[in-house]
């Protein structure tokens, strides 16, 4: 509906006019008055809501509602626009920073600023005949918060880890899971085809990604890659992700000759590649029927057992049994009433340990009878009940409009109904972070860090005291991660959110409603005019609807997807025409140059180049008085002009460029060049990567009270006292990464008393001729990187005690002979990496320490013969990766004669990486005849 449309009216623009109004006398009271009315409508939009999902609502209904979105758009741009014009007068005379009191004491053309206030005046009558003609439309005012007041408190549930787990992989898929494996690494060695059919929402993407990451099929194959298909697909992207996903398996880097590759050249690659190794393929939601019979030649027939695995809803779309007997299809069953009903109340119930009150089991079976043994629906209706109070009542509410919603439509068509079920009990400030989702691509992972400063950008985050919008933002996140729509894909050892997607059952739901941001999908194809107003743009490659040439005011947003190439005047266009641009990300866009007419979108609070050719930005990027993200990442800009420091609402600055065609070093990831001046930045929370140009800039760091993530490198010796002490202000700072001028260069860190208290990320790159006192009063800290800091005592024997610390890289920070871990030693840690040590001769390790470590990685340390004493102990470790290690250490291991095999062979994954050029290796796994021969030369 337009819920949210009006909501963000509300609560983020007439918000801001009631902070402007002082400048115009007159306006403040019809401020007070439009909100008044669009609150009362909002009551109005509840009920228009609940019509709609009943299919209760006439025509007539339908068009006040459309009336409603629409008159919310024409108070948003009058709003940008009055702040507009006296933006625009203030640039006039020079000075931003004294505006306000400028347009107190002059009176600056007058006419047109009384047209606006005039449009805001008229909007207030209009409202008034809407709000009245939704009385006479028989639209009930139903409060906003009845059912979501408890919704809008904060969630700080401790389980929330827990609740990242997908529960259909926990219940009803042992069967096929077990016989799907057992198909996959065994049989004949000829290349099969599996394929896992039946409709939507059954669970077939989680059984094959749950058999995917299993750990005999890791250690079974050479490599894999899994491919989200989707309808709208382009085969070179396809080609290119396998090919990149592949190498990645095996640590290796894909060549960049293969971006430029085509189709034909891409095949021949990938099957060059993989000519020799039996590899595992899986292809996620496949829809095309001639899919396979065109890029099966792309995957060679080497006799060695290679594996390919289909997922579709389409059966027609499975290579079919009769043409081969090596193609095979599975036809995945609904969930047996009883494990559904299981699965059902272990979303459900958590607090009562997965067991069903009485009083709601008659309830409890008819609402998994209704999802027809489906695990998203089951998941998705779990989680909504979760959450809410155990009432009996309210319960059979929802069970009688699950009766309705079930009986009227197919199996297939009642899955987005029921999914729609939790977006209306959404809160209004989670409906619109949730419908934005529908800006990303089908079947694509979405950085978490990108989406909570889009949000962000777009309003949609409320303030909340003592706390920051982005963790705010954060919350948000997990709530609907929490209610099962929104699915994690990624997260760090600490647990934090890294990445995430929307299943494209659940993607129907919101593009059905994607009036309601008024947003778009558009290609830049065939050059033809988009009549249809969007606020909010997606423009992608692979969609079917042309866009060449936009001249609406109205556009807010732009985001932009895997587009091959951008007409100059295209880009142009968002600068000429769309001067109330509010987002604006380029990630990866074809593009090489910002225009300096970027100073005319005043009103823009989100720019990102990351992954763009662009290597200048225009001075005038210092108009940009709202710009609160700026996102530089592996963009070729070396340094920011000056005017920068004149953007006091900037939140979030990143800039560095790297090539993994150069051997790791100190300047691997290049810096940005800033001036003087950046105190004024007063906002920002991120600073990364940016050069310690001189002593006065590194000073100014410390009057940046909000940051939470510095990044700073080329710090010389002589500098080291002033940058500790501009550390001790930083009371927020969480993570720390700091990088000397040269390997050689000593990092002065000593002098700091009081470290950041809430640093939970520290990496130092340069040399330490002490490990700093300071270290052990971090009791926060996850991560640590010692990098070239050549220590002359064992850093581990302070390291250890470090309660909380999960990631430690020791890369040249060591420069002895011996590194010891104690009894009871880094209870915590997951990752450990010793590399690059090259005076090390013995590793020993106590029982009962590292009781949680995952990966290990050891190398290059050429005095080191043996492998390590104790770490047969290591029962949690996953990985064990080895860097360039000598012949005899390598031997040892071997599982043929090596007399230390039996210290390794509880690991389930170890390799040796063997540098080809740069950070380019050749990876071999134990036990590897290829290996073995390399060493004998």
């Amino acid at each position: 509906m337009a819920e949210s449309a009006v909501s963000l009216v509300i609560e983020n623009l007439v918000s801001l006019l009631v902070q402007k109004a002082k400048l115009l006398k007159g306006i403040h009271d019809e401020v007070e008055s439009i909100r008044g009315e669009l609150e009362f409508i909002r009551s109005f939009l509840k009920d228009a809501d609940a019509r709609a999902e009943k299919e209760d609502m006439n025509n007539v209904a339908k068009t006040w509602v459309k009336l409603v979105r629409e008159k919310s758009y024409h108070i948003e741009d009058a709003i940008d626009k009055y702040i507009l014009h006296f933006a625009k007068k203030s640039h006039e005379r020079r000075q931003y920073f004294h505006f306000l009191l400028k347009v107190f004491h002059f009176t600056i053309n007058l006419k047109p600023r009384h047209v606006i206030a005039s449009n805001i005046q008229g909007i207030n009558k209009k409202l008034e005949d809407i709000r009245k003609s939704g009385e006479r439309y028989g639209f009930s005012a139903i409060e906003q918060g009845r059912s979501n007041n408890t919704r809008s408190v904060t969630w700080h549930d401790p389980r929330v880890a827990s609740l990242f787990i997908k529960e259909a992989e926990v219940v009803g898929i042992e069967s096929p899971r077990a016989k799907l494996i057992k198909w996959l690494v065994e049989g004949p060695s000829k290349r099969k085809v599996f394929s896992v059919v039946g409709i939507g929402g059954l669970g077939k993407t989680t059984l094959v990604k749950k058999v995917f990451d299993n750990k005999k099929i890791a250690t079974h194959f050479d490599c894999h890659a899994w491919i989200n298909v989707s309808q709208s697909y382009k085969m070179e992207s396809l080609l290119r992700d396998t090919i990149k996903q592949l190498y990645k398996a095996r640590k290796e880097f894909a060549p960049y000759e293969i971006d430029t590759m085509k189709e034909t050249s891409l095949m021949e690659e990938l099957s060059k590649y993989l000519h020799e190794l039996r590899y595992l393929v899986v292809f996620d939601d496949l829809w095309d029927v001639e899919f396979w019979g065109h890029i099966k030649f792309a995957f060679p027939e080497n006799e060695k057992g290679n594996r390919i695995v289909i997922t579709s809803r389409n059966e027609d779309v499975a290579p079919s049994t009769n043409e081969s007997p090596n193609y095979c299809v599975y036809k995945l069953p609904p969930l047996p009433f009883e494990i559904a009903l299981e699965l059902f109340y272990i979303k459900v119930f958590q607090c009562e340990g997965g067991k069903c009150p009485s009083d709601f089991v008659e309830l409890s079976r008819g609402i998994v009878e209704r999802c027809g043994g489906l695990p998203l629906a089951i998941v998705v209706i779990g989680g909504f009940l979760s959450i809410k109070d155990k009432v009996v009542s309210e319960w059979r509410k929802l069970h009688d409009s699950l009766s309705s919603e079930l009986e009227s439509n197919s199996r297939l068509r009642s899955i987005p109904k029921i999914l729609s079920l939790s977006y209306h009990d959404l809160p209004y400030n989670l409906k619109a972070c949730f419908l934005y989702f529908g800006m990303f691509p089908e079947d694509h992972s979405i950085n978490c860090s990108r989406l909570i400063r889009l949000w962000i950008a777009e309003g949609f985050v409320k303030e909340r005291q003592g706390t920051t919008l982005e963790e705010v933002a954060q919350d948000y996140l997990n709530q609907l991660i929490n209610r099962s729509l929104v699915q994690l894909t990624q997260k760090d050892f600490v647990g934090k959110t890294r990445s995430c997607r929307v299943h494209d059952m659940i993607r129907e739901v919101i593009l059905s409603r994607s009036e309601e941001l008024n947003f778009r999908s558009v290609s830049v194809q065939n050059f033809s005019n988009c009549k249809k107003i969007a606020r909010r743009l997606s423009i992608q490659n692979n969609v079917n609807t042309p866009l060449e040439s936009i001249t609406s005011s109205q556009t807010r947003s732009i985001l932009i997807f895997g587009v091959d190439e951008m007409p100059n005047s295209f880009f142009s266009t968002f600068f000429t025409n769309f001067k109330l641009m509010k987002v604006m990300d380029c990630e990866g866009a074809p593009i090489d140059y910002i225009p300096k007419e970027v100073g005319n979108l005043f009103l823009l609070r989100y720019l990102s180049l990351r992954d763009t050719k662009v290597h200048i930005l225009p001075k005038s990027i210092g108009k940009l008085h709202n710009l609160e993200t700026l996102d530089l990442k592996r963009s070729l800009v070396s340094e920011l002009p000056v005017e920068i420091n004149g953007l006091q609402k900037l939140r979030y600055l990143a800039a560095y460029f790297e090539s993994h065609d150069i051997e790791d070093n100190i300047d691997f990831r290049r810096a940005i060049k800033i001036q003087s001046g950046i105190a004024c930045l007063q906002s920002l929370q991120k600073l990364f990567k940016i050069e310690a140009n001189n002593n006065a800039l590194i000073e100014e760091l410390g009057s940046l009270g909000q940051l939470r993530k510095l990044q700073i490198c080329k710090l010389n010796r002589e500098n080291g006292t002033a940058l500790c002490i501009a550390l001790e202000k930083m009371s927020h700072l969480q993570s720390l990464k700091i990088s000397a001028t040269v390997e050689e260069e000593v990092l002065e860190l000593q002098s700091m008393s009081s470290p950041p208290p809430c640093l939970q990320t520290l990496i130092l790159s340069g040399r330490i001729e002490k490990l700093p006192e300071w270290i052990p009063k971090l009791k926060s800290i996850v991560r640590i990187g010692l990098d070239w800091s050549r220590l002359k005592d064992d850093p581990l024997k302070v390291l250890q005690a470090l309660s909380n610390l999960m990631d430690l890289l020791l890369y040249d920070g060591y420069g002895g002979e011996q590194l010891h871990i104690e009894r009871g030693g880094f209870q915590k840690l997951k990752f450990l990496g010793l590399r690059n040590l090259g005076g090390l001769n013995m590793l020993t390790i106590d029982e009962d320490a590292l009781p949680l470590l995952e990966i290990l990685e050891i190398g290059p340390s050429p005095q080191l013969k043996k492998v390590p004493t104790g770490i047969q102990r290591l029962k949690s470790l996953k990985k064990l990766q080895l860097y360039e290690m000598p012949i005899e250490f390598v031997l040892s291991m071997q599982p043929a004669e090596g007399p230390e095999f039996w210290k390794v062979k509880h690991i389930p994954s170890v390799h040796f990486w063997n540098r080809i050029q740069g950070e380019h290796y050749k990876i071999h796994k134990l036990g590897d005849p290829e290996l073995l021969e390399l060493l004998q030369r």
